[in-house]
């Protein structure tokens, strides 16, 4: 059934039936493979009936043959070059405090050296 076609072989289908989990598409006049839902392009696909309609021609990469089942699973997505992410911007920074600034949380600066003068007194 499926010896001509080989996992990783990048063809030219067309579209035969569409259901909600992927869409069926012909090899050739005999053979036909499914291309799974998540598998039709980069990103969240909700409806498949946004990307594909019956009749599309489609070019496709076998991902698996299973010759026990009589089954040839497909990928569009893997025809296609994944988008760039944007680059990250980075959250702007909290302005450090400077050692003289006494608005804010300095308790733990505050306190250290009190702490210290009390653990020099208890060491008496």
């Amino acid at each position: 059934m499926t010896s001509k076609f080989e996992t990783g072989q990048i063809l030219d289908g067309k579209v035969t039936g569409i259901q909600p989990y992927g869409a069926f598409v012909a090899l050739d006049e005999e053979i036909q493979g499914l291309v799974h839902i998540s598998e039709v392009t980069h990103g969240y696909v909700k409806d498949i009936n946004e990307h594909l309609t019956v009749g599309d021609e489609v070019k496709v990469k076998i991902l698996n043959v299973d010759e026990a089942n009589n089954k040839v699973s497909l990928s569009i997505r893997a025809t296609e070059e994944a988008p760039k992410k944007p680059a990250k911007t980075s959250k702007p920074q909290p302005a450090k405090q400077q050692d003289n600034d006494t608005s804010g949380f300095n308790t733990l600066k505050d306190k250290l050296e009190e702490w210290i003068e009390q653990s020099e007194e208890f060491k008496k």
